[in-house]
């Protein structure tokens, strides 16, 4: 079980993301979230298969679901879902990752 806590920044929804492995080729996929869209979301994704992570973005079926569910397109939580799935695959070492942003006036 690969477990993902997101902080999505400003709108402070945080969510868990939790990848179960079923067997080599499928995975259940849960999420919890204080956002209505991404709970929407989490409804539409309960299982992924091994070939899901190295889809492209335009036929991932998280990015394909996550347009129909999310209003904000910079949502996070469609990549930790991802990210949870290589992981929980054997695919990827656990590494948190991390944005900064740095302004200037």
């Amino acid at each position: 079980m690969t477990k993902a806590k997101v902080d999505p920044g400003i709108c402070g929804l945080k969510s868990e993301v939790v990848v179960s492995k079923k067997d080599k080729q499928s995975f259940s996929i849960q999420i919890q979230s204080d956002c209505d869209m991404v709970e929407k979301l989490g409804e539409k994704i309960v299982e992924l298969g091994l070939m899901d992570v190295f889809k492209r973005i335009i036929d991932n079926p998280v990015y394909t679901e996550g347009s129909r569910c999310l209003r904000h397109t910079s949502c996070p939580v469609p990549s930790a879902v991802l990210k949870a799935l290589e992981i929980e695959a054997g695919l990827a070492l656990p590494k948190d990752v991390k944005i900064e942003f740095e302004t200037e006036e």
